[in-house]
């Protein structure tokens, strides 16, 4: 008999991930979304006008770098062999973005497991992205939920006999 993906999961454990947005991030950002923002993209536009003074990130980008670290948080389980489920994310509650994020800046994003919930087969995790002056620029928390695998199926992708 196989074994949960949550039996691997801890309270406690810290993963992280770390990325310097470029112009490039948030241009190719700006293209795959649509969300051509003056904020985004008008450098001059951010200097005349806004309060900040230079172009910011998208906030959603910072929400796609939790999205690594979740990923990151499940690398070490989703590849053992006989599981008998597999993760998917739940979604991000409590989203909320505290400072803007700059071009230049260094965001790292931490992802630390706050519960475990076998009987409804979850983990939740709260997620903390910083700047490289140790700023918060948003947090959040994020629900892995591990789901059956079909009957019959084992981690290797092959029909149990």
């Amino acid at each position: 008999m196989g074994q949960s993906g949550l039996d691997f999961v801890r309270v406690g454990e810290v993963f992280r991930f770390a990325k310097t947005v470029g112009e490039v991030d948030v241009t190719l950002f700006a293209g795959l979304t649509g969300d051509f923002s003056d904020t985004h993209v008008n450098e001059q536009y951010m200097q005349e006008r806004s309060t900040l003074g230079r172009r910011i990130a998208h906030g959603a980008l910072i929400v796609g770098y939790m999205s690594t670290v979740s990923t990151i948080s499940i690398a070490h389980i989703i590849h053992r062999p006989g599981l008998t489920d597999f993760p998917v994310s739940a979604g991000y509650d409590r989203i909320r973005f505290l400072r803007p994020t700059f071009f230049g800046d260094t965001v790292t994003v931490s992802y630390e497991v706050i519960e475990v919930d076998r009987g409804r087969g979850r983990s939740r995790a709260k997620v903390e992205a910083a700047n490289q002056r140790g700023e918060l620029l948003a947090v959040g928390e994020h629900i892995m939920r591990w789901a059956p695998k079909l009957s019959g199926q084992t981690s290797e992708g092959t029909v149990a006999v």
